[in-house]
């Protein structure tokens, strides 16, 4: 019950509308509080602020930090362990195992050093989940979930092709209960089936998936109606059909008129945004300034954009087949995997060279994205780590945003037909410290639905950074002064002051007992292991859960939001 006061700090809270303003925060059992109406009331522990920014802690809603394919990627890179990443100065970098793939416990220091409290794994196969559940339970610092594969799953299939909207939803709910995630992933619809099968044919939304008749347009519509008919907190997130290749902006307008009228988030956009042919690379370009516009014209869908950064990193992926075009493209080792009837993934080592054209026009894309959006509440960072690049590359994006000079000072040093190919060059847009706190806080917190996270307001969860002002972003907040968890001083400086394990967040889904059976049924048939089994025991989060529950269904599909 003990009452902590940060005192004098300059607040960015833009949940509460609060845009540098100097005032207290209370703290209560790793909550924030009302300051105390009675003047007598004394705080048992005062922290001075002065001078200070200060900000919730930060959320990451799309890395891959957990399950099979990020161990995989570990086992795979001993090169890039040995060799290290560039990391900032920090003591709590030598800390750990690094690389771009860090290890369970190096990502939690990593994380809660640079100001970050609560990361979410983007795609866990359901087969997965108790191994992910078991890498969280080393993973130190920072709340996290995770988000399951169903776009590629064989029983979600079966259901759309089926028109049986109960049955997909019932089983929609029960995975998600009975492997404790959070969220419903779709990875390429219908394309890692496709490729399962031996192929990569599958040229538009509107192809048919061979044994299943069913096309990837039938896929989204579906389960992004199934999350908003159970009232997820968060709506489907989509990694759209033909990630990486030339000319993939049609696919991904496409994608997002399919999404019509349903809440929807698109994960690492910039991986989408390509114009040209992917026969003929010279024409390759960027078509941000034409998708952006429809993001802008259309509230209910929300981007993370997957910035691109120059320098070694890994990419993993739950979409197979683009893991195997990246080896063809690089020459470098590719390790492929497949998961029953659920899902897959594709690991290469990746280089990303400022002296590329196509490396650099990625780099240059990701900015477009967060330049030409113009509600920074419809937009969050990420790089999709590591596939862009590490998370730890954040401060760096920060200064791009911030500062136009170093911005195009960057710009100056990549082949020159990247100022061709995009508009980067005629954006003059700087980012204030308020819409920072909206893209790496107060925004990725909303667009997940979580009320408790992102923002300073009473009845928050006590989790803030305090970052000492500075014209260097990526000084700034490469090394907060403090980090507070949960009402604890867990950073310091850069050095771990404290070390606690926060919960698992996970979504409260509930399945009618008449649907079970037919699950029941379907496992018995066709699964490795017993339906009995299957479900994540609560043994498997030995620090708690933090449950979120779904919102009344959402409106018809017919319906703006």
């Amino acid at each position: 019950m003990s009452l902590l006061k940060i005192t004098g700090g300059t607040v960015y809270d833009p949940t509460n509308q609060v845009d540098g303003v100097v005032q207290d925060l209370w703290v209560r059992d790793g909550k924030i509080v009302a300051a105390p109406v009675d003047p007598t009331v004394r705080p048992d522990r005062i922290l001075d602020a002065t001078g200070l920014v200060v900000m919730a802690g930060g959320v990451d809603l799309h890395a891959h930090i957990a399950g099979p394919k990020v161990n995989l990627a570990r086992k795979m890179r001993p090169e890039d362990k040995r060799h290290g990443a560039v990391l900032p100065r920090t003591p709590i970098t030598r800390s750990g195992t690094l690389g771009s793939v860090p290890s369970t416990f190096a990502t939690g220091y990593l994380y809660a050093g640079m100001g970050y409290t609560t990361v979410f794994d983007a795609a866990i196969p359901p087969l997965g989940a108790r191994h992910a559940h078991e890498e969280f339970a080393d993973t130190p610092l920072i709340d996290k979930g995770f988000f399951l594969l169903f776009g590629n799953n064989h029983y979600v299939l079966q259901q759309i092709a089926a028109g049986n909207t109960e049955r997909l939803n019932a089983f929609i709910a029960w995975l998600l209960q009975a492997a404790q995630g959070y969220a419903v992933k779709v990875v390429n619809p219908g394309g890692v089936e496709t490729w399962k099968q031996g192929r990569n044919d599958l040229a538009g939304l509107d192809d048919r998936v061979a044994h299943f008749g069913v096309t990837p347009r039938q896929i989204l519509s579906s389960i992004a109606q199934a999350a908003m008919d159970l009232g997820l907190p968060h709506p489907v997130h989509v990694h759209c059909n033909h990630l990486g290749l030339p000319g993939n902006w049609k696919t991904t307008l496409d994608t997002m008129q399919a999404l019509e009228g349903r809440r929807a988030h698109l994960t690492h956009i910039q991986f989408h945004s390509y114009g040209g042919d992917p026969d003929n690379q010279s024409q390759f370009c960027s078509l941000v300034p034409a998708l952006a516009d429809y993001v802008n014209a259309h509230p209910h869908l929300t981007v993370d954009v997957g910035q691109v950064l120059f320098g070694e990193t890994t990419s993993m992926t739950g979409d197979g087949p683009l893991g195997y075009y990246l080896h063809k493209v690089t020459g470098r080792k590719w390790t492929n995997a497949d998961t029953e009837m659920e899902a897959g993934c594709g690991i290469v080592p990746i280089t990303y060279k400022e002296k590329s054209f196509v490396h650099a026009l990625q780099w240059a894309i990701g900015l477009e994205w967060y330049l030409l959006v113009q509600d920074p509440w419809q937009i969050a960072m990420s790089t999709d780590h590591p596939n862009g690049g590490s998370f730890l590359a954040y401060p760096q994006i920060i200064q791009l945003l911030m500062d136009r000079n170093y911005r195009r000072e960057v710009l100056q040093q990549v082949p020159p037909r990247v100022l061709e190919r995009s508009v980067l060059k005629d954006l003059d847009r700087e980012y204030s410290l308020y819409e920072i706190a909206i893209i790496t806080r107060a925004g990725p917190a909303r667009m997940l639905g979580l009320p408790h996270k992102g923002h300073l307001g009473v009845g928050a969860d006590a989790d803030i950074a305090a970052y000492t002002p500075s014209a260097d972003k990526l000084a700034m907040f490469e090394l907060p002064r403090w980090v507070i968890k949960g009402g604890e001083m867990v950073v310091e400086q850069g050095e771990v002051r404290r070390e606690l394990f926060g919960p698992t967040v996970r979504v409260d889904t509930q399945c009618e007992a008449s649907f079970i059976p037919h699950i029941r049924k379907w496992f018995e048939e066709f699964y490795t292991v017993q339906f009995d089994n299957y479900p994540v025991d609560e043994h498997y989060l030995p620090y708690g859960s933090r449950t979120v529950p779904c919102r009344p269904a959402d409106p018809p599909h017919n319906s703006r939001p």
